[in-house]
């Protein structure tokens, strides 16, 4: 069966899961395989729940279904995956509309909610929503795409070398940015080029299409070093003297929220006091800005949409509570995003001040080096109390620093010993789970 002959039963059966826990009337099943469950096992199930068809890739569960009749509504595959890409591919192609692909090391949620929250000024817009942003949530975004939409942004993550260049072919975007590259996933990746290379196969898939646009950072030399021949280029800086630049943007202050002002190629300034904290969203709020005008928002929209946008989802949220004010960044955590957070809490005019932090995730040969290098940024910070959490800091020296192995012990120690008066930073990687700190603080 050709994508196109697939397509044909997707138009019937519009309705995509992955989970035989939700099989809605008439959809349609894709039994994919992880590392612990396998789809296929459960496609002949989906059928009796309700999916109208299920695509597999077993051979012997398609001829066990064929002795029951079930066959009859099973697709056979060499690969579910890269059936369930290759049809989210060819809808996205039924609609002419612009796609911005986004990655990064480091804000490229933040940078796709800016910039979705911008184009909606103007635009029906489609956009990733979460982290739906590798291999399975790429598609599952496509499938999202309607007649009504008018513009989509799709975040693009990568772990791997090759990931971005898969999920651009998925959603063969027209424009797209490089918020920035550093250390993270090294496990993965191998090191820091490797992480360069990988984020910059959104370029290389941009240079394969006539009219392409590429969104730069002219202050990223890593970036700019990257860039392809024969794409159109719009770029944004805070620093650069590049007389190219399309858009500056200068910081204003951080007290602790970002306030910033940003022009035109020299034009006039237009001035935002913005929800997020930390001078690194400079460059996020300014990629938004970009993204905006290239696509004719208005300024005084560009400027309300940035005022109006409140952070989410553990990223650079400050909340308060009875006893404390906190500045939660516990969605991810990499040397670079680590830096930028504490030279961020460093140059707060605030008191006292606590660092909660979390082990560093997947750096692999780096890991040991890096969290050494993060203890000593610490020691020069001066901050009040510093907590680690996580057993990449069990063999390193940390005097007068906590250790805790994980945020369970973290939670006792704050109920036996509660903290009152403090702005502490909360940040590590997703899986030390100390989004669950808040509730204790």
């Amino acid at each position: 069966m050709t994508i196109q002959e697939l397509y044909s039963i997707y138009k019937k059966h519009p309705v995509i899961t992955t989970d035989s826990r939700n099989c809605p009337e008439g959809s349609m099943f894709f039994a994919l395989k992880g590392e612990s469950f396998d789809g296929n096992k459960f496609a002949t199930q989906a059928l009796g729940k309700g999916c109208a068809w299920a695509v597999v890739d077993d051979l012997q569960v398609y001829g066990e279904a064929t002795e029951t009749g079930l066959s009859a509504r099973m697709v056979l595959v060499p690969d579910v995956l890269q059936a369930f890409k290759d049809l989210a591919r060819e809808h996205r192609r039924q609609f002419n509309i612009p796609v911005v692909g986004i990655t990064g090391t480091n804000g490229k949620t933040t940078t796709k909610e800016l910039v979705r929250t911008v184009l909606a000024q103007k635009y029906n817009v489609m956009a990733t929503e979460g982290n739906f942003n590798n291999d399975v949530g790429v598609p599952k975004t496509l499938f999202r795409l309607a007649p009504e939409h008018e513009i989509a942004v799709v975040e693009m993550g990568a772990s791997h070398p090759g990931d971005i260049k898969t999920l651009a072919e998925t959603a063969e975007p027209t424009c797209g940015l490089i918020t920035n590259v550093g250390k993270a996933h090294l496990q993965g990746f191998g090191s820091l080029q490797g992480v360069i290379k990988t984020k910059g196969e959104l370029y290389d898939n941009l240079a394969t299409r006539d009219g392409s646009v590429i969104f730069v950072n002219a202050d990223n030399d890593y970036l700019t070093a990257i860039l392809p021949q024969g794409v159109t280029l719009v770029q944004y800086a805070q620093h650069s003297s590049n007389e190219n630049v399309n858009v500056q943007g200068k910081i204003v202050a951080c007290d602790p929220f970002l306030r910033l002002r940003w022009r035109e190629a020299r034009g006039d300034w237009h001035e935002v006091a913005t929800h997020l904290i930390g001078s690194y969203n400079l460059d996020n709020v300014l990629a938004a800005v970009t993204v905006g005008l290239h696509f004719d928002v208005e300024p005084q929209a560009i400027c309300q949409a940035i005022a109006g946008y409140v952070p989410s989802n553990n990223r650079s949220q400050l909340t308060h509570t009875a006893t404390n004010h906190l500045i939660v960044d516990a969605y991810n955590a990499n040397p670079t995003s680590m830096t930028a957070a504490l030279d961020n809490f460093s140059i707060m005019k605030v008191s006292p001040k606590m660092a909660i932090l979390g082990e560093m995730r997947e750096l692999g040969e780096s890991s040991r080096e890096e969290h050494m290098k993060l203890v000593e940024r610490l020691k020069r910070c001066g901050f009040d109390q510093v907590w680690l959490v996580g057993k990449e800091f069990d063999d390193i020296p940390c005097d007068g620093f906590r250790k805790f192995d994980d945020v369970e012990q973290v939670k006792a120690a704050l109920v036996e010993q509660p903290v009152h008066g403090h702005y502490i930073l909360i940040k590590g990687s997703n899986g030390n789970r100390l989004f669950l700190l808040p509730e204790v603080l």
